[in-house]
């Protein structure tokens, strides 16, 4: 079946524009002119993914983010914004984005990034198991895209998930921002590295005792981050359950 994408933006020209390159890549497209009108359309249309602008009448891209959120909603959303400050940028990530965009934009790129997500976000090719990743007080079950800590389940966004994922294949060894920004995001031109800290802060909040003082996901100043934590196994476990 056709991915759907919802596109939010009061811009006629730009949402026609969004439309007619995505319904040219093969997807489902809807597009909506207010950010209450989004509300509207999540039982009829059921989303995948979510293009969204910032600056919306009725209720903005930020509400409509923090909404969404807060309904345990985590479909993927891509910002669009014209807004250059990076604060407005970091404020959307914040606030539940998993990207963003600058107007104006290529079309070519927002398809790119959008690409990007879906393959992210779909689930490992199943090999008859599923690998788990144990690391201390933290579970990572792969192929279920769940993660407890102490046994208790813990509400991550898409794109918190891959990122944590990533690291986990990755224990022990220092990954550069552009490293993270092309394996998780899978972008392959010069991103905005912040959008990588925003995301590794978002972790921390949710997985660590004190995010002040980590113990799974370390900054190696100048370089990167790591994952690291106490002596763990990592397996393959066949039918595993919850």
């Amino acid at each position: 079946m056709k991915k759907k994408i919802l596109v939010v933006d009061d811009e006629p020209s730009i949402s026609m524009l969004i439309e007619f390159n995505l319904k040219l890549a093969g997807y489902d497209v809807r597009c909506v002119h207010d950010g209450e009108a989004v509300f509207d359309m999540l039982k009829p249309f059921r989303p995948d993914l979510i293009v969204l602008d910032l600056m919306l009448p009725k209720m903005d891209g930020i509400q409509v983010c923090r909404e969404l959120r807060k309904q345990n909603n985590a479909v993927p959303i891509v910002m669009l914004t014209a807004l250059q400050d990076v604060t407005d940028k970091i404020t959307g990530l914040d606030n539940g984005a998993d990207d963003y965009m600058t107007k104006p934009f290529s079309p070519q790129e927002l398809l790119s990034r959008i690409q990007a997500i879906f393959r992210r976000t779909q689930a490992l090719p199943g090999s008859g198991g599923n690998v788990v990743h144990e690391i201390g007080r933290l579970t990572v079950f792969a192929e279920q895209r769940e993660v407890r800590v102490d046994g208790k389940a813990v509400d991550l966004t898409p794109k918190e998930f891959e990122l944590l994922l990533f690291l986990c294949r990755h224990r022990g060894k220092v990954l550069s921002r552009q490293q993270l920004l092309h394996g998780v995001w899978d972008y392959h031109f010069l991103g905005d590295t912040r959008i990588v800290d925003v995301h590794i802060s978002h972790l921390r909040d949710k997985i660590e005792r004190n995010a002040r003082a980590p113990e799974y996901i370390m900054t190696v100043r100048n370089v990167g981050y790591k994952l690291s934590g106490p002596a763990a196994t990592e397996s393959a476990m066949q039918n595993a359950s919850l």
